[in-house]
């Protein structure tokens, strides 16, 4: 079979759905199954919470920087808080040196600071409620951006903060999950792919409208960060048990991706150590046989994966431009 126009893009999600601890080691070995299946990233959320909830919970940077040597060419994309409380010169330093570390492959899922039962508890600045956390992540994202963009060769006496020297892929990849209406238009201003829960019963016709709904938002703000339409992936948990379940989820992207509904899958495993072997050696394999999904990594760095071009030196544009 011919290889396809379009490529299929597919990311994990690494700890499991209803657990808190996350062992690095399980991590480690989940992100290369991730990678022996061709994937284009792996996620990982952040244990930003007080310490009665992130207790036993690896920081998320920690674990992805520990995996980076241990990988060549899996995207590394934790989800971080973007947050005015810590404010975006934090995140952008972390997310670039991750960039450094793992030679091009760092990416971030921007997470808004929703409240938590621990930050009521603990008398912390209580978070916003969704609308205002989502304007706030969207501020900072809008930061985050503008500081990579700040390390411009030609100019190398600007004023203010330096996230340190250029990553090696300028902007590393934004990442935002647009599940939640008051997500839209940060998805539409800042990000590179974004992700849509959905269940693997839903009809891919209405996945794609969703989908299209939200690419016409990203047209509205400009061409935004890489100078393209984001990619949008259906985030979708998974549950494998034999060889079949794999075979039968690789039949459902098949349809998904024949349809036009998404650009690719985001797989959110129940149980990793049972479900990424399935995932790297049944789905994955089943769909290259079927010449939907590469054999190869086109390139050495997330944005190549993604086919994401990389952005040129200078400051992001202002925000409502473009």
């Amino acid at each position: 079979m011919p290889a396809p126009i379009r490529p299929l893009h597919l990311a994990v999600a690494l700890g499991r759905r209803d657990a808190r601890v996350q062992e690095a080691e399980s991590c480690v070995r989940a992100a290369r199954l991730a990678e022996h299946g061709r994937f284009d990233f792996v996620t990982l959320g952040d244990a930003s919470g007080p310490p009665a909830e992130g207790r036993g919970r690896p920081d998320a940077l920690a674990v992805l920087a520990r995996i980076a040597p241990a990988t060549r060419r899996v995207g590394l994309v934790p989800a971080l808080t973007a947050t005015t409380r810590t404010g975006p010169f934090p995140l952008a330093r972390a997310v670039a040196g991750l960039d450094r570390a793992s030679r091009g492959r760092a990416g971030w899922v921007v997470e808004p600071p929703l409240p938590t039962a621990g930050a009521r508890a603990s008398g912390r600045r209580a978070a916003p409620a969704e609308e205002e956390a989502w304007r706030e992540a969207d501020a900072v994202a809008d930061a985050v951006a503008r500081l990579w963009d700040g390390h411009d060769r030609d100019r190398p006496h600007r004023a203010g903060p330096s996230a340190g020297p250029r990553s090696p892929q300028g902007r590393p990849v934004t990442v935002v999950d647009a599940t939640a209406p008051a997500a839209r238009a940060t998805a539409a201003r800042h990000a590179d792919v974004v992700l849509l829960r959905a269940e693997r019963a839903h009809d891919p016709a209405v996945f794609r409208a969703r989908s299209d709904d939200l690419r016409e938002a990203a047209r509205a703000h400009g061409p935004g960060a890489g100078g393209r339409r984001p990619l949008v992936l259906a985030s979708v948990p998974v549950d494998l048990h034999t060889a079949a379940d794999a075979v039968g989820l690789a039949d459902q992207v098949h349809h998904w991706y024949a349809t036009g509904a998404a650009d690719g899958f985001h797989f959110r495993p129940g149980n990793p150590d049972r479900d990424l072997p399935l995932l790297a050696d049944g789905t994955a394999a089943v769909l290259q046989h079927r010449g939907l999904l590469r054999r190869f990594y086109p390139g050495a760095t997330l944005r190549e994966h993604l086919e994401l071009p990389r952005p040129a030196t200078g400051r992001a544009p202002a925000r409502g431009t473009a």
